[in-house]
């Protein structure tokens, strides 16, 4: 399976990590970059180039997977699911990374290089990779949901019990 990969300058160090662990655990990493150390870097650079290159490779029945690297991994986060076709979860726990897979069928995530040690993203990264989606119907029911806004910008209907509540009513 191939993952690609992007950051900034604060998440340099934790994606030339995962490049060599993804090799030694049989994946094949993609690296967007950046390659050399530049504290004014731009994160939507290598993020967006990350994401597309995962959207690209499922649209095309690939199975590739990404990783996101910043600081804080928020703004990380935002460029990737700018990305048509793209969920990116950010993740901060083995628990978060699991149900990113689990139960959203992200594609890809975002570590924050500043936030958690070398030790525990990596494990995140390794939680998301191996976590297969349940197919849940529920899951599907919502993730759809999500791709019809995606491609139409209409709400899904309100359930029953939520018709005359609220600002819609």
């Amino acid at each position: 399976m191939r993952v690609h990969l992007g950051s900034d300058h604060a998440g340099l160090d934790l994606k030339n990590h995962l490049v060599a662990w993804l090799s030694e655990h049989g994946y094949e990493p993609v690296d967007h970059g950046p390659f050399v150390y530049d504290a004014l870097d731009d994160y939507p650079v290598f993020c967006l180039r990350a994401a597309e290159g995962v959207a690209k490779a499922r649209a095309a029945g690939g199975d590739d997977l990404g990783v996101v690297i910043g600081g804080s991994g928020n703004g990380e986060q935002m460029a990737a699911n700018k990305v048509e076709g793209i969920r990116c979860a950010l993740v901060w726990s083995e628990d978060t990374a699991k149900l990113a897979r689990e139960h959203n069928d992200a594609q890809m995530v975002s570590v924050g290089g500043r936030m958690h040690s070398l030790e525990d993203m990596t494990r995140f990264v390794e939680l998301f990779l191996a976590e297969p989606f349940s197919g849940d119907e529920r899951h599907v029911r919502r993730i759809g949901q999500l791709d019809h806004y995606d491609r139409t910008r209409e709400l899904p209907p309100l359930p029953e019990s939520a018709i005359g509540l609220g600002p819609d009513a």
